[in-house]
């Protein structure tokens, strides 16, 4: 095993602390690590990080279940869009897409740097909420009017990104859950980590009929996220990760700028 495993295997271990840590946003860092550390294509490595993002999310949606926080009705109606739009991106989408899209002058705009770009402008965007911050809202009887045109809608887009991108797209489903479906904020928390769960493994169905998966390594990497999560719920007994989750922010915007420029020039 060289340095660049290691350090890819270390990079899944740092995934799941921190999504035990801040309960989010490790998933983004899975495509990165697999790209520049592990040096997979951005298609296989999206794949894979559906894969991790499923299971990972499916852990913290089993602990939300318990507590009572996920809402099952909401999550059905988000979820059907949603995963019905990833798994088509995923096995059809995908594969339609050309190796070269399109060259102008001495650049040429290609499948995987295409993948790279969409998923650098997901960083940004994510990263912006972790940097502000989550403002609680109280909901009243009145504002119970859940928007299902909206949320079908929004699960829909979701889906396509997540499909594009590999990434669990929580940034996008809470916000849509707490203004579209009226959920407090931990319920729309809660009730995200199960949608992505199911989206995720949904999608990367999709992808093993297209391609061909190293079980051995996914297996591995994810086990080590896991691994992770464990470590960080521990730590979360003794660090706030709510402060941390605003330095993370940051960390994901800079990184999201150097796979631009990276990508691009």
């Amino acid at each position: 095993m060289d340095i660049t495993q290691v350090l890819g295997y270390f990079g899944a271990l740092l995934v799941g602390i921190v999504l035990g840590l801040i309960g989010g946003g490790g998933s983004i860092l899975t495509v990165p690590i697999l790209v520049y550390l592990l040096i997979l294509n951005p298609v296989t490595a999206t794949a894979y990080s559906l894969f991790v993002v499923g299971v990972s999310s499916a852990f913290g949606a089993i602990q939300n279940i318990k507590k009572g926080l996920v809402d099952f009705k909401i999550a059905f109606v988000f979820a059907i869009p949603a995963f019905i739009s990833v798994y088509i991106t995923r096995k059809y989408v995908l594969t339609a897409i050309p190796t070269e899209i399109i060259s102008f002058g001495n650049f040429t705009l290609t499948k995987n740097i295409a993948i790279m770009v969409l998923f650098a402008i997901v960083m940004l965007l994510a990263a912006i909420p972790m940097i502000r911050g989550r403002k609680e809202t109280n909901q009243t009887s009145e504002a119970m009017k859940f928007n299902y045109p909206l949320i079908i809608v929004e699960g829909f887009v979701v889906g396509l990104l997540t499909g594009l991108v590999g990434a669990g797209g929580g940034f996008l489903i809470i916000p849509a859950l707490v203004l579209l479906a009226k959920l407090p904020m931990k319920k729309a928390v809660a009730t995200s980590l199960l949608i992505i769960a199911v989206k995720s493994l949904i999608g990367f169905i999709g992808d093993v009929e297209n391609l061909e998966i190293d079980w051995t390594f996914l297996l591995t990497f994810t086990v080590i996220s896991v691994i992770g999560i464990f470590i960080g719920s521990y730590l979360s007994n003794f660090i706030d990760g709510k402060k941390l989750k605003k330095g993370f922010g940051y960390f994901v915007l800079i990184m999201g700028v150097y796979i631009l420029f990276k990508e691009l020039f």
